[in-house]
């Protein structure tokens, strides 16, 4: 299984929490389109005994493209790597973009799945993080995308200040009321040089509390299990048989293709990752040349990162695996590192697949930084 993302890098604001590359500007949008096309291309043999069963289009904004401009996005793909029948084709999606006719059009494109940013139902949440779209607009979108694709993914937020324990659980209760089958929720996060840093570091907004993400994470847990949802990876939550394929395989450790600017891409023990700069990624492409950098990761790169990924996800990480990739006395130094982690109760050790327990689920990230071959 290979999957292939492509970055759309537009967006109509700047949301004040956000670190993703984007452009408010559309100026750029056709020539990025043609140097797209052209990185498709250039980028065959590198995917050449891939089978891809995932597209994904994230950003940025990809809802802000016309439905044919994506389109011909996935029949370029089409025509130049093998894709099988019928892919999981994902499309990130904004409220604001969604009007009753671009969902119509959507879901007359090979796109079979909507990831809608909703991140809160309450616009005192959404003018807080600058998002573009407002609480009615996302209830319009619900009810018509609901009607048109039957599997729709939405992102929740959690951890923003003043958001009582009572208002986000009626915002899970009122995501859960349009029958979705997969929500993505994080806690609000605080990146450097975001206009959110800014903020907080000028006393302009308050402090994020661990302790509130804490509990609206236990909420969240909680509250989906009751309604059948798998708890898969630590921000995924889906019904059976509707967790993100694509994203799945990059927990998995499968190759997958990046296209477009900022975009990262991982085939063998191959790293790679486009400029972050649309004028930049329109240039090189128009010489013929590839915006990107490459790095070969070495045994402790690749453990480390099966460390964090497996620690995330409801498969853990594998003692065989860990033998077999890497050799035995790598597993007797896991096998040591883990202890003080079983003794909390934080991990537990169950048929060789070590796998974070319920209290260690929030702090999967840190426990495997310290698990990390440093």
């Amino acid at each position: 299984m290979a999957g292939i993302y492509v970055h759309i890098p537009f967006c109509k604001k700047a949301c004040h929490y956000c670190d993703f590359h984007f452009s408010t500007s559309l100026k750029q949008k056709q020539t990025f389109l043609e140097a797209l096309e052209k990185e498709i291309i250039l980028r065959v043999d590198e995917f050449k005994n891939e089978i891809v069963e995932t597209i994904y289009f994230g950003g940025g904004t990809p809802s802000i493209l016309e439905a044919a401009e994506l389109q011909k996005i996935i029949e370029i793909i089409r025509a130049n790597y093998q894709v099988i029948a019928v892919p999981e084709i994902t499309l990130e999606a904004n409220p604001d973009d969604l009007s009753d006719a671009k969902i119509i059009a959507f879901a007359n494109t090979e796109i079979n799945r909507l990831s809608i940013g909703v991140q809160s139902f309450g616009d005192k949440e959404l003018q807080m993080m600058n998002r573009a779209h407002n609480a009615k607009e996302v209830l319009q979108c619900l009810q018509t995308a609901t009607q048109y694709f039957k599997n729709i993914t939405i992102d929740l937020m959690y951890g923003i200040p003043g958001l009582s324990n009572k208002e986000w659980k009626q915002n899970i209760k009122q995501a859960l009321s349009f029958g979705v089958q997969h929500i993505s929720s994080y806690a609000l996060t605080v990146e450097e040089g975001t206009a959110l840093h800014h903020f907080i570091k000028n006393k302009k907004y308050p402090e994020l509390d661990e302790n509130l993400a804490a509990a609206h994470f236990d909420l969240l847990v909680s509250e989906l299990a009751q309604a059948g949802f798998d708890h898969y990876e630590i921000s995924n939550f889906g019904k059976p048989n509707f967790y993100s394929k694509h994203n799945t395989s990059y927990w998995l450790g499968k190759p997958y293709l990046g296209l477009g600017p900022s975009a990262h891409s991982f085939i063998g023990n191959t790293r790679s990752w486009n400029v972050a700069n649309n004028a930049k990624y329109i240039k090189s492409l128009a010489e013929g040349k590839l915006p990107l950098i490459q790095e070969i990761l070495s045994e402790k790169d690749r453990y480390n990162e099966y460390i964090m990924t497996g620690l995330r996800t409801i498969w853990g990480v594998s003692l065989p695996k860990i033998i077999k990739d890497f050799g035995e006395a790598t597993c007797v130094f896991l096998e040591k590192q883990i202890q003080p982690y079983i003794k909390n109760g934080t991990l537990q050790l169950e048929e060789n697949q070590l796998k974070t327990t319920q209290k260690g689920k929030f702090l999967a990230d840190g426990i495997a930084s310290d698990l990390f071959w440093v």
